[in-house]
């Protein structure tokens, strides 16, 4: 979800509530285009309020990291350190729904006189910017200076006037709106209802515009032209009671995840998303500090695993396009006996050709059927039969050769479809270089040699959860840990569990000193659900999974990493839901 109206709505109420009557303590500028306050609280306590006006990525919120700042501070830095260190924070307020956030100050000038200024801060996409101007709206100076050549709308300089930048006629949702003047701003637009109200409303992104079409009953797809008179009404009253709520400062900030990643976030609740996971936090803060996170954490790993994936996508098709010409090889092979059968009846019936015939017709002695078989005009009977026996030989030779390299290829698919499932998983630099190692141990890809000195890395561990009876469950993230976790970490009374069909991840469930066979069949339930959801198969609604005690999986001599084979087994079809599990963080 975009940083809109709602969401800066929310963090003025919680940075209000927080720093009013606050000293500004310390004042940083750790990036080019952020800045960090530390803010003394009435209370005693201390905050760290981070702004960002990055161009793709604009925020404020609290948060407890300390980011280290350049050795010389920038000059905006500097300017705001003489004016407000030691300030007092009068006021936090925001014009109407704008995504705009004014910050107040009182600080005392060189002649000890009581002075006023204002930090903006506008979280406008690429247009956002932070903004100290005098009380009169004088600005004077920005993080980023915006020049008559850079905008021909406004101007962002020092001594120029500072001015809320055009709303396109966007009507203020915070005043009083009447049913009449908003039927008559949304229904004139023809577009559908979710674009005819953020673009009817200041503030407004197109999360919030679902939400409020789906709260009243309405496809948000569908056309203005298309609403009847009730459908409007009801529209409006869900607008009004969303209206309430925000000026009331009635906030329910929530998470919205989908497979594990956060997807949207919000300071309302999002009743449109009732089927995904939703976590519902204390404040405004909490929320866009984990959502930015760990969304930058994910986009991270897969960005720096781009070039893994490539190479393995890339080697995966050729083995995929190298099996199904073998099989067309095996194919083309399954004619050989006829060759032989075609030699051995001219062995025996070659005396009835005449020199010069095309075929000869016979009887089959294995069948008792008619065959005819063809013949070289130049060559005699028995030569005819010695040219089927060698084709008969050659295709034998190749059947036998082809048959090894199939299972060597499919060896290769099944290995290769194994680390993009490790690659899916991955969590940090520590899983990718396992997942680079394991792809230069199998020659994928050139081995670097370590330089001497260089200081250890953090190890990738598997990961650890607790079932709800409370038993240990394991899952390996890479092939390297499946061989680890099967043959050293786990006994032989503990459960082994892998998805049948699908490459996916070890599985192990750690028994103890309890009796392996007669755990609750819960506990198997979500292991085998566990093993579902690190494999290929994940989001299915039914995935095989094979499970057995682990001193039943055996490790080939020469096999590839994380290939086991088992000759008995038990069975179970079962989603990937693992919201009864716990995963223990490390």
């Amino acid at each position: 979800m975009a940083f809109d109206g709602i969401t800066t709505a929310a963090m003025v109420s919680e940075i209000r509530n927080r720093a009013v009557g606050g000293r500004l303590y310390k004042i940083a500028q750790p990036d080019p285009d952020a800045i960090l306050l530390t803010i003394k609280t009435n209370d005693g306590k201390t905050d760290r309020l981070m702004i960002s006006a990055s161009a793709s990525l604009p925020f404020i919120y609290y948060t407890d990291e300390n980011k280290p700042s350049p050795m010389v501070a920038p000059n905006f830095c500097m300017l705001l350190r003489k004016h407000l260190q030691n300030g007092r924070i009068t006021d936090v307020s925001q014009p109407g729904l704008e995504r705009i956030i004014r910050i107040g100050a009182e600080h005392l000038d060189e002649m000890g006189d009581l002075k006023r200024k204002v930090l903006v801060i506008e979280l406008m996409g690429k247009y956002s910017n932070i903004i100290f101007t005098e009380e009169d709206n004088t600005v004077i100076d920005s993080i980023k200076h915006i020049s008559a050549a850079v905008s021909s709308v406004r101007t962002v300089l020092p001594g120029s006037e500072y001015y809320i930048p055009m709303t396109q006629d966007k009507l203020d949702p915070t005043s009083d709106i009447s049913y009449e003047a908003f039927s008559s701003a949304v229904l004139h637009k023809a577009q559908n209802i979710i674009k005819a109200l953020y673009n009817t409303f200041t503030g407004f992104s197109p999360v919030a515009a679902s939400e409020l079409c789906h709260r009243a009953g309405l496809d948000g797809n569908a056309s203005v032209a298309s609403m009847t008179p009730e459908d409007t009404e009801r529209l409006y009253s869900c607008f009004c009671s969303l209206m309430d709520d925000i000026k009331n400062e009635n906030f329910d900030p929530v998470l919205i995840y989908e497979k594990d990643e956060p997807r949207e976030f919000a300071a309302i609740p999002l009743s449109e998303y009732d089927d995904l996971e939703s976590e519902h936090l204390s404040n405004m803060s909490e929320v866009l500090k984990r959502y930015y996170a760990e969304r930058d954490a994910v986009t991270r790993i897969r960005q720096r695993s781009t070039d893994l994936r490539k190479i393995v996508s890339t080697t995966l098709e050729r083995a995929v396009k190298k099996y199904d010409i073998q099989q067309k090889q095996l194919r083309d092979t399954q004619k050989k006996d006829k060759f032989r059968i075609y030699g051995e009846m001219l062995n025996t019936y070659g005396y009835s050709a005449s020199p010069g015939d095309k075929s000869l017709t016979c009887i089959n002695y294995y069948d008792n059927s008619e065959i005819v078989i063809p013949l070289d005009p130049q060559k005699t009977a028995l030569e005819n039969a010695q040219k089927y026996f060698d084709r008969y030989q050659k295709l034998k030779r190749t059947e036998e050769a082809v048959s090894a390299q199939l299972i060597e290829t499919k060896n290769d698919i099944d290995h290769l479809e194994s680390i993009q499932n490790s690659l899916d998983i991955a969590e940090n630099e520590a899983d990718l270089k396992d997942i680079r190692r394991e792809l230069a141990d199998s020659g994928y890809i050139k081995k670097h040699a370590s330089r001497k000195g260089s200081g250890r890395t953090e190890s990738s561990k598997p990961l650890h959860y607790i079932s709800s009876d409370g038993y240990d469950l394991y899952v390996g993230k890479n092939n390297y840990q499946n061989d680890q976790l099967t043959f050293k970490f786990a006994t032989g009374n503990d459960w082994w569990f892998h998805s049948k069909k699908f490459p996916g991840s070890h599985v192990i469930l750690r028994v103890g000193q309890e009796d392996p066979d007669n755990l609750p069949d819960r506990v198997f339930n979500e292991a085998g659900a566990l093993a579902a959801y690190y494999s290929k198969g994940r989001g299915q609604s039914k995935v095989e999974i094979d499970y057995v005690k682990k001193k039943e999986v055996k490790k080939p001599a020469g096999s590839k990493p994380g290939f086991v084979v088992y000759y008995t087994n038990y069975s179970m079809a079962i989603d990937s839901d693992i919201s009864a599990l716990k995963l223990v963080k490390e």
